[in-house]
């Protein structure tokens, strides 16, 4: 019995040796490997496709991001992953409400919004429309949907909060016995994501008793460059007096006389909508606002591309200049591609390395917070459901 019992003992050890040297032989991963594996876990998300495991990899991201040091963080770059997803601090998301319960009753008003992941940006522009419409139509169910699945990834991963893309919206609506669907887009105009938004929508048109799209900000497309209307017109006189105000200017004439103009920045797009941001210069021009300018992210239309405005602006005369996003929310493209002073590709830095002037002031504001673009919104419901109520 001893002598067995000194062979298990002696077996043990060995296997025991055996699995420390095994051990010792597999090295630790080093700070990059887990930054990089974080990083692709990241990029797993950043997709615009929902899949059924869309939620256990957005949990699975932010658990593996939650593992790192400080220092492990500062090394994640993937395809579209860096330290900025999880860690850049974008305001508080408890401030928002992803409008995303059950119990809708027969009407419900959806609101369509791109999105944003910048929380603060989210509360004051998304959800300011959709409270402006929320009281102005009590007896309507307001809801939300987000067309940029990337976006709603990264929302859900960072901060646990869940906001329904288009189909599950509409299906929420259905599973809810939604009679009477009123959607209301958050877009600038009849772009892209419109024309997504309505091909999306014509797959339930037999779901309910009457579903009906409402026109997006900007109206009608209109036939060319100088095609304006009151919508236009409406947003033009509320985006410039915001701005004028937030500058500190008496009136947009006391502005001019001061040597500065306001540059309002847009997406831009390749869509045949693209023309919308030459009639907002248009209407700009009708309103006698000499010194308010139009341009856009993308550069299309081509003259409003940013070296094209940069000219504009300088042959004008003017010496200071303000520039403020032509967007709903003040997210990714306002705070980066407008404003950031580190990036030598942002519209601050390219005003500034033109030499042309003497200040470069930058407001952060999305149109969504604007009371009177939030009357739009709500007069652009009433047009639907005056219809047929």
């Amino acid at each position: 019995m001893k002598t067995l019992v000194k062979i298990l003992c002696m077996t043990l050890a060995v296997c025991m040796i055996a699995g420390l040297a095994a051990c010792a032989k597999k090295p630790r991963k080093t700070d990059k490997e887990l930054a990089d594996e974080v990083a692709a876990l990241i990029d797993a998300i950043y997709v615009q496709t929902r899949t059924d495991k869309t939620d256990e990899q957005c949990a699975a991201a932010k658990a593996a991001w939650d593992k790192l040091t400080d220092a492990q963080k500062e090394l994640v770059e993937g395809e579209e992953a860096d330290p900025d997803y999880f860690g850049r601090d974008t305001g508080d998301a408890s401030k928002d409400d992803p409008r995303n319960a059950d119990n809708i009753g027969e009407k419900e008003l959806l609101v369509v919004s791109f999105g944003t992941s910048f929380n603060d940006s989210r509360a004051l522009d998304i959800k300011g429309i959709e409270d402006a419409l929320a009281a102005a139509f009590p007896d309507w169910s307001v809801r939300r949907a987000f067309t940029a699945q990337i976006i709603i990834n990264h929302i859900q991963a960072r901060d646990n909060e869940k906001i329904d893309n288009i189909e599950q919206a509409l299906d929420r609506a259905v599973k809810n016995n939604v009679k009477n669907l009123v959607i209301l887009p958050t877009h600038l105009m009849q772009g892209a994501e419109y024309d997504e938004l309505c091909a999306a929508v014509d797959k339930y048109a037999d779901k309910f008793i009457s579903i009906n799209i409402a026109a997006p900000l900007l109206g009608q497309v209109g036939a060319d460059a100088n095609t304006i209307n009151a919508d236009k017109q409406d947003v033009a006189e509320a985006i410039t007096a915001a701005a004028v105000k937030d500058a500190g200017y008496a009136s947009l004439e006391a502005a001019a006389e001061d040597g500065t103009a306001f540059v309002f920045m847009g997406h831009g797009t390749s869509h045949n909508a693209k023309v919308t941001y030459s009639q907002m210069q248009a209407q700009m021009n009708a309103l006698g606002y000499k010194n308010v300018f139009i341009g856009t992210v993308e550069g299309e239309p081509e003259e409003t591309a940013c070296e094209a405005v940069i000219e504009a602006v300088s042959a004008a005369g003017y010496k200071k200049v303000v520039l403020r996003p032509l967007m709903v929310v003040a997210g990714d493209h306002a705070n980066n591609d407008m404003a950031d002073p580190e990036d030598p590709e942002s519209w601050f830095s390219m005003f500034t390395a033109s030499g042309k002037f003497e200040k470069i002031d930058c407001q952060i504001a999305g149109l969504g917070r604007l009371a009177d673009v939030q009357k739009l919104y709500v007069a652009h419901a009433h047009a639907v459901i005056d219809s047929f109520e």
